[in-house]
């Protein structure tokens, strides 16, 4: 079965990370405000970015890895600029 990592972009420009095996029931949830606490208070909220996995317990793992990346990162990842995440991470490290 499919499952997802994605991550919202909220009203106020925060970011959120979830995963999940249906996401077009988790969108709608975010949406109505029930998906999280963060999200409720940030209405409405944008997908920005969806990575499809083979099974849950990966898309968890990846959901937790990029939870503790920089902002800066995340939006490199959003863009597609993948070649800028090695350095977006040397940079994150050295702070």
């Amino acid at each position: 079965m499919k499952s997802y990592t994605y991550i919202l972009k909220c009203d106020d420009n925060s970011y959120y990370t979830g995963s999940t095996k249906d996401l077009d029931l988790r969108l709608k949830q975010h949406q109505g405000g029930e998906g999280s606490k963060h999200t409720s208070n940030r209405l409405p909220v944008e997908l920005v970015y969806v990575e499809i996995f083979d099974r849950i317990d990966h898309a968890f793992e990846r959901e937790k890895q990029i939870q503790k990346w920089s902002r800066k990162k995340k939006e490199a990842l959003i863009n597609g600029e993948f070649n800028k995440l090695t350095e977006l991470s040397k940079s994150y490290r050295c702070k």
